[in-house]
C-alpha cells in the first residue's frame, strides 16, 4: 500500500468520504468486510446452536465439552499454516479457497442427522460424529484466513489508523452476528422440531457460504497483496515465535488466561438457556385490532439473546476504536477483557427470567468494545510483509494453550456442576485481565 494511496482515501470529501475516512474503508478491506458478513453469518447462524443441535443427535454435556475442544484445537492449529499460505500465494487466492472448504463444512452439519446411526467394521458412527467432521471444514475460512484478513487491513491502513480500520471489519462481521442468530431464531420457529428446523438454518449458512466465495474471489483486488517467502516447516514456526515483538507478550499471556476462561464455558451459554433455566418469551401484541401471539422457545429465545449481545457490540466497537486514537488501546483491551472475565459468573448466577437474560446478554456485548483495538495490539507492531505469520504465530500460541479448555469445562459441566464450572472460568479470566493492566504495554502509534 503506498502513502498516495492512503492520502486518497483521506481526501475523499462528502458524506461518503467521511464515512470511509471512520472506518478506514480502502477498497480491500471493504471487500474483506462484506466476505466477513457472509461467512459470518453462516457461522454465527449455526455455531452458536450446535450444541444444542449435539444433544438433540444424542450428545452428552461432556461431548459436547470435547466439541468445544476440538474447536479450539482448530483455532490453535489452522491460524498458522493459514497466515503462511496467505503470505506465500496472496490473500485473494487464499480466502477463496478457505471459503470454499468452510460452505462444504456447512454442507456436512446439514445432511448430520440423515447420516448414521452407522455400522462399521463393529463400531456405532452416531449422527453426532458427523457435527465434528462438518467442525474441521466450516471453520476453515474464519481460522486458516484469520491471518489473511489481518494482513489485508494492515496492508491497506496507516498504523495510527488500524484500530479503525479493524473497527470497520469488524463492524461488518458483527451486524452479521447481530443478523445470523434472529435470522436462525426466526427460522428455527418454522417447526416444532429442532433437528429439522436447525436444517433449514444450516441450508441459508450453505448459500451464504457460497456467495461470500464468490464475491471475494471476484472484487478483491490483489496487485496490493505483498508476498512473503515459502513455508519452512516447524524452522520457519520456531523463527517465528523467537522473532515475535516483545511488546506482545503480555498482551498473549493476558489473552490467553482470558481465553482460557471464556472456553471452559463457551459451548455451554446455549446449554444455559435451553436446559437450566429452560426460559423462553411469550407475549401478545395487539396492532389496529388485531392480536399477535408470540410465543419463542428457549432455542429461538437463545437467537434473539444473541441479538441483543451484538446491537451492543455494534453500539460500542466504532466509537470505542475512535477513543482508542485519544487514550491509547491498552485501556479499551482491557476493558474488554474484564467483560469476558465476569460474564460467565453474571450468567449463571442471573434470575431465570426473560428480562434478566436480556440485560446479561447485552452486558456481555460490552466485551466486544475493545476487539478493535486488541487486533491492533497484535497486528501493529508486525513488519510489513509479515503481518500473516504473526497474526498466525500469536493465535497458534494462544490457542494451542486454550485447546484444553473446554474439555474440563465439560467435565465440571458433566460431573460436578455447572455453577462450579463457570465460577472457577470467571477467576481465570479476572487474573488474565489483571496480568494484562500490570504488565501490558501501549503500541507506539497510539501511545
Amino acid at each position: 500500500m503506498t502513502q498516495e494511496r492512503v492520502g486518497q482515501g483521506r481526501d475523499e470529501s462528502g458524506a461518503l468520504g467521511t464515512f470511509r475516512r471512520f472506518f478506514a474503508l480502502e477498497r480491500d478491506v471493504l471487500v474483506l468486510s462484506l466476505a466477513m458478513f457472509a461467512f459470518s453469518l453462516g457461522f454465527q447462524m449455526t455455531n452458536r446452536f450446535l450444541p444444542e443441535y449435539l444433544v438433540a443427535l444424542g450428545a452428552s454435556g461432556f461431548v459436547v465439552g470435547l466439541f468445544g475442544t476440538v474447536g479450539n484445537v482448530i483455532s490453535a492449529v489452522y491460524p498458522y499454516p493459514g497466515g503462511a499460505i496467505s503470505d506465500r500465494i496472496g490473500s485473494r487466492y487464499a480466502l477463496t479457497v478457505f471459503g470454499l472448504v468452510s460452505t462444504l463444512g456447512f454442507a456436512v452439519w446439514l445432511l448430520a442427522p440423515g447420516v448414521g446411526p452407522v455400522s462399521l467394521a463393529g463400531v456405532t458412527i452416531q449422527p453426532w460424529i458427523w457435527i465434528f467432521v462438518g467442525l474441521l471444514l466450516a471453520q476453515a475460512w474464519k481460522s486458516f484466513g484469520l491471518g489473511a484478513t489481518f494482513a489485508v487491513v494492515k496492508q491497506a491502513t496507516e498504523p495510527s489508523r488500524l484500530a479503525a480500520g479493524f473497527a470497520s471489519t469488524e463492524t461488518f462481521r458483527r451486524t452479521a452476528f447481530l443478523v445470523g442468530p434472529v435470522l436462525a431464531a426466526v427460522l428455527i420457529g418454522l417447526h416444532p422440531a429442532f433437528t429439522v428446523s436447525f436444517q433449514y438454518v444450516l441450508g441459508v449458512a450453505v448459500a451464504f457460504g457460497v456467495l461470500g466465495t464468490i464475491a471475494q474471489h471476484l472484487l478483491y483486488d490483489a496487485s496490493e497483496d505483498t508476498l512473503g517467502g515459502s513455508f519452512a516447516g516447524l524452522d520457519r514456526i520456531r523463527r517465528d515465535l523467537r522473532e515475535m515483538p516483545t511488546t506482545l507478550r503480555p498482551l498473549l499471556v493476558g489473552d490467553t488466561l482470558v481465553r482460557f476462561a471464556n472456553g471452559m464455558v463457551y459451548v455451554f451459554f446455549v446449554l444455559v438457556i435451553t436446559r437450566i433455566y429452560q426460559v423462553g418469551f411469550a407475549t401478545r401484541i395487539s396492532v389496529a385490532g388485531f392480536s399477535y401471539a408470540i410465543d419463542l422457545s428457549p432455542e429461538a429465545f437463545f437467537g434473539y439473546l444473541l441479538g441483543v449481545e451484538m446491537l451492543v457490540a455494534l453500539l460500542v466497537m466504532a466509537p470505542a476504536a475512535k477513543a482508542a486514537e485519544r487514550v491509547g488501546l491498552k485501556p479499551v483491551v482491557a476493558l474488554g477483557f474484564a467483560v469476558y472475565a465476569l460474564f460467565p459468573v453474571v450468567l449463571i448466577n442471573a434470575p431465570g427470567t426473560a428480562a434478566a437474560m436480556v440485560l446479561v446478554f447485552a452486558f456481555s456485548g460490552l466485551r466486544f468494545a475493545g476487539l478493535p483495538s486488541h487486533k491492533a495490539l497484535i497486528v501493529g507492531p508486525a513488519q510489513q510483509g509479515t503481518g500473516g505469520r504473526v497474526t498466525g504465530t500469536y493465535y497458534l500460541l494462544r490457542n494451542t494453550i486454550v485447546i484444553p479448555s473446554a474439555a474440563l469445562g465439560g467435565y465440571l459441566w458433566e460431573f460436578v456442576s455447572p455453577e462450579v464450572a463457570f465460577t472457577i472460568a470467571a477467576v481465570v479470566g479476572v487474573i488474565g485481565t489483571g496480568y494484562f493492566l500490570v504488565f501490558g504495554e501501549e503500541f507506539e502509534a497510539y501511545a
